[in-house]
């Protein structure tokens, strides 16, 4: 059965409450930011190539309250496996914020360190619905929603600071902060996503288009392997170097500006590693703008049989799937009603992202329960809008 999602409200409520329990007042400014699953387009952000994410309804809630104090109180209701409250002074030239040991406060302190314009010291709560480790920004929804939170306590304007610069700074604190050379796409979607749209991103330009996905016949079945495999903290990071080292062997600026034919000429210039690496997102490239088209269209059996071929290359070439992804992708693709279905996110654990006939879900999902060697969890998704201020 699909989980369900908790309302905002249900969320707001809960942060609210913890929040006066914590600080002994009553917040009086909110913000609300989704996660996002990425349809297809995997790996290749920063290779500056294309994306196709959504917004979901899970979302990041931050609520606060400016205070006189000069420090900043910040409580996580997240099981984060540590501390989960942290205290700061509001940052000075002569007194930086800098990476601390609570890997989260990080995500934090990283966004108002890269914030623009002068801040209120503040009290704040935060609290989501998005799923730690599944591979669907739950670390970007975090970060947006601790963007827009000051933005609200610091009466900032939509119109002073653009969404563009608001992901490049909020990029660029997971750069620093947290020490992951992330593409830009994840900030992007949770602050420019649109209800009933998917996000066709160009992550070289920031071109980008949304497109309508409006079928009701037609639904997004997200699925949490439940699984989290530490290669993923090295693995990750060795992938963005393998992909700066084929475009420094092969003379172009980024992967984006690679062609096939150019790859399969200068292929003895690679070893076999590096061009599975770089054969992968010269076609995931190609893959994600055809099944924008295919989208546009309605024609989803073009865009699920794109979405396997992206699986297949993510498995073999890019070697970043795991056992568990493969079960739930080949579990999936026997039904009725699947149109595709492949690994969504780092990889090595997280979720599965399948497009399926909404008739067929409830089959799909004891199907899948069945044949999965651990226990997943299943969500029903649609595409959600993006970052935004909340009344409390």
């Amino acid at each position: 059965m699909a989980c369900r999602i908790p309302d905002i409200s249900e969320l707001l409520q809960t942060a609210t409450e913890r929040f006066k329990f914590k600080f002994g007042s009553v917040p009086n400014k909110a913000s609300c930011a989704p996660g996002r699953v990425n349809l297809i387009g995997e790996h290749t952000d920063y290779n500056e190539g294309y994306v196709l994410p959504m917004a979901l309804q899970m979302v990041t809630i931050a609520v606060g309250k400016a205070t006189d104090s000069g420090i900043c109180r910040v409580l996580t209701l997240a099981d984060v496996g540590e501390d989960n409250y942290v205290e700061f002074p509001i940052p000075t030239e002569d007194n930086p914020l800098v990476p601390g040991q609570l890997h989260w406060a990080n995500y934090v302190t990283g966004v108002i360190a890269h914030f623009v314009g002068p801040m209120v010291s503040f009290d704040a709560v935060i609290i989501s619905s998005v799923p730690f480790g599944g591979g669907v920004s739950s670390s970007a929804s975090l970060q947006v929603a601790t963007y827009t939170l000051l933005d609200e306590l610091n009466n900032v304007k939509d119109d002073q600071v653009s969404k563009e610069d608001k992901a490049r700074r909020c990029m660029e604190a997971e750069h620093e902060f947290i020490g992951l050379m992330d593409g830009i796409m994840d900030q992007f979607i949770s602050l420019t996503a649109k209800q009933d749209h998917a996000l066709l991103l160009d992550c070289r330009s920031l071109e980008n288009k949304h497109i309508t996905m409006l079928d009701d016949s037609v639904v997004v079945l997200l699925i949490n392997s439940n699984v989290s495999h530490e290669l993923i903290h090295t693995e990750y990071p060795k992938r963005t170097r393998q992909c700066k080292e084929v475009a420094t062997i092969l003379g172009v600026n980024s992967l984006r500006d690679l062609t096939l034919r150019t790859l399969e000429d200068k292929k003895k210039l690679l070893d076999n590693v590096l061009y599975k690496r770089a054969h992968h997102v010269v076609t995931e490239i190609k893959r994600t703008t055809e099944a924008a088209e295919a989208l546009e269209n309605n024609d989803f059996v073009t865009f699920g049989r794109l979405m396997v071929d992206s699986h297949i290359s993510l498995r073999d070439e890019y070697e970043v799937s795991c056992d568990e992804l493969d079960e739930l992708v080949e579990a999936a693709l026997e039904m009725d009603g699947v149109y595709g279905s492949r690994m969504t996110g780092g990889g090595f654990g997280g979720c599965t992202v399948s497009l399926v006939k909404r008739c067929n879900v409830e089959s799909i999902i004891r199907h899948v329960e069945a044949k999965y060697s651990k226990s997943a969890t299943f969500y029903v998704c649609k595409p959600s809008d993006g970052a935004r201020g909340i009344e409390v």
